[in-house]
């Protein structure tokens, strides 16, 4: 049987080009497995989950998924050249008739960080960049590429791992997801350090951490952002979400932490935090003033302008100015989080100062308020906000930066937390003059009543607001466009950077940014070179989805 092909719009994972080369037998006693055929004399150079990506030499761990078990794979494992397999109880017989020795233990998954550090050599004893990691509910893209962007001003070879893309010395790869699997983590890690690289930035979602993707990481500082309404498809009510955060800050995962005080919950994780820790606030956006005066650094806002936010960042190693490059107090904070880290994790002040002081930061922030439009014409921002409380930061941001009329674009996801979608549309409603509602990722759900949702949230909200319903999303920025013009400004909220969009199931090809741009140009406005790749020819722009019947 042939191993399956890839998935064209999924990139590759990466490995050490040289990995190590590791015995079977060591790695059976490490993981206490029962073994199943003769694991002496065998050697391995690496361990995954799929088999799609599978090389020669490798160990292949078989998985209990939502709906099938991983070791239905085990034939092509074998095919691909796998040297064994690791699964469970339930998967033991029948990766035994592979042929191929197989390590049995009763949670894989559990076991998978500590087998993926001892195999690339990427453990908490083991010589790595310097390692930074930022969890909460928003700000954890935009502080992990905002520390890349410092570290490089600093001199530092620099790798990045967030939802947006992976980084590897200036080479910029597709990420996946989040956070990607252990296995797939730790080798990466393993291509950082040959690669030359001296520090890395790493978005480490709630998702990760309770599914153990970062399990055999320790980061040298650790950040906590904030937390507010988001996932509780996964989580049971929001302080499950938060004490499924709260490892993060535990000796096992991190060495030191910065903690920001602009939500409630960050007092929280001030009390239930155990490793060294400082603390940071923004008490123009902090949800409790008593809560923010107790933080030992303070971000004050200067100057908010529609190419960048300028603040202060004071703390009991000094003061800088500095310039934060997208819209916001909220990156601002994010900014000040980032600088705390660096100083956190042992970089000079002096250093420090002289890198940002007077300056501007930087950095690119793929679809984190970023703005696609030229000079003239509306100013239109693509943002990966999707929760209430992103929503409510960014539309504000917006507003201080718009003289005239603010319209706000934006669908929901399917499939996926619908607890927060009548707050989504009447926050949306609250901060915007004209609402757009559209479609975003239907994935199996029904687009019509995902955004009859939105629209309902926003009718009781302002019962006598604009608001418009325009599907699909390429009908919907081309209307927007045309109901706004020079000194308004336009909010896409959702896509962000991402370059598909899931219909039942399709990954389909889509660039908000790039359709924003067209959509622009066809108005008559100038529009910018992209920082991006365009994902289809210029004549190729699908004004309907394909997957999707016609109404």
């Amino acid at each position: 049987m042939s191993t399956p092909e890839r998935p064209a719009s999924l990139p590759p994972v990466l490995r050490p080009e040289n990995p190590p080369r590791r015995s079977l037998r060591a790695l059976a006693d490490l993981s206490s497995a029962r073994v199943i055929g003769d694991v002496d004399d065998v050697w391995l150079t690496g361990i995954t989950l799929a088999t799609s990506d599978l090389r020669p030499g490798e160990a292949f761990v078989a998985l209990q998924g939502v709906n099938r078990h991983g070791v239905e794979f085990a034939p092509q494992a074998a095919a691909a050249g796998a040297v064994a397999i690791i699964t469970d109880d339930a998967g033991a017989e029948r990766a035994a008739a592979s042929g191929l020795p197989v390590l049995v233990t009763p949670d894989p998954r559990a076991h998978l960080g500590a087998l993926s550090a001892w195999v690339y050599g990427t453990g908490p004893d083991d010589d790595l960049p310097l390692l930074f990691g930022t969890t909460g509910t928003n700000g954890k893209t935009s502080v992990s590429h905002l520390l890349e962007g410092m570290l490089g001003q600093l001199g530092v070879v620099t790798g990045l791992s967030s939802t947006a893309e992976r980084h590897i010395a200036g080479q910029i790869i597709v990420s996946r997801l989040t956070t990607p699997e252990a296995s797939e983590f730790h080798a990466l890690l393993a291509l950082m350090r040959e690669r030359g690289v001296e520090a890395v930035a790493v978005e480490v979602s709630a998702q990760a951490l309770s599914r153990h993707r970062v399990d055999g990481i320790v980061f040298d500082v650790a950040a906590f952002t904030n937390l507010s309404h988001d996932h509780l498809d996964d989580y049971a009510d929001m302080q499950e979400y938060l004490e499924a955060k709260l490892p993060l800050l535990r000796p096992d995962r991190s060495r030191r932490a910065v903690i920001c005080l602009d939500s409630v919950a960050g007092a929280e994780a001030v009390a239930r935090c155990e490793v060294p820790f400082t603390t940071i606030a923004t008490p123009a956006i902090a949800a409790d003033a008593a809560i923010a005066a107790d933080a030992a650094w303070t971000v004050e806002i200067l100057e908010e302008r529609q190419n960048g936010t300028q603040f202060a960042l004071s703390g009991p190693a000094g003061r800088l100015v500095t310039t934060v490059p997208v819209i916001g107090r909220h990156m601002a904070a994010n900014a000040g989080l980032a600088i705390v880290m660096l100083f956190e994790a042992g970089f000079a002040w002096d250093r420090i100062v002289a890198a940002l002081d007077g300056g501007r930061i930087a950095a690119y922030l793929p679809g984190r308020t970023e703005r696609v439009s030229g000079d003239r014409g509306p100013a239109v921002y693509v943002d990966f906000g999707h929760s209430p409380d992103a929503f409510e930061k960014t539309l504000a941001a917006v507003r201080r930066v718009t003289p005239g009329t603010v319209l706000m674009l934006f669908g929901a996801d399917g499939d996926r937390d619908t607890t927060k979608r009548h707050d989504m549309g009447r926050t949306a409603a609250l901060g915007s003059d004209i609402l757009i509602i559209t479609d975003h990722h239907p994935r199996k759900e029904d687009p019509d009543s995902i955004r009859a949702t939105l629209i309902e949230g926003a009718r009781r909200a302002r019962p006598d607001a604009e608001i418009h319903e325009f599907s699909p999303p390429e009908r919907a920025i081309r209307e927007a466009v045309a109901l706004v013009g020079d000194g308004d400004a336009i909010l896409w909220a959702g896509p962000g950077h991402q370059d598909y969009r899931d219909i039942r199931g399709v990954r389909t090809p889509y660039s908000a940014r790039e359709l924003a741009r067209r959509a622009l140009r066809d108005a008559g406005w100038p529009v910018p070179e992209p920082h991006w790749a365009v994902p289809y020819p210029e004549d190729s722009t699908p004004d309907s989805d394909p997957t999707r019947p016609s109404r």
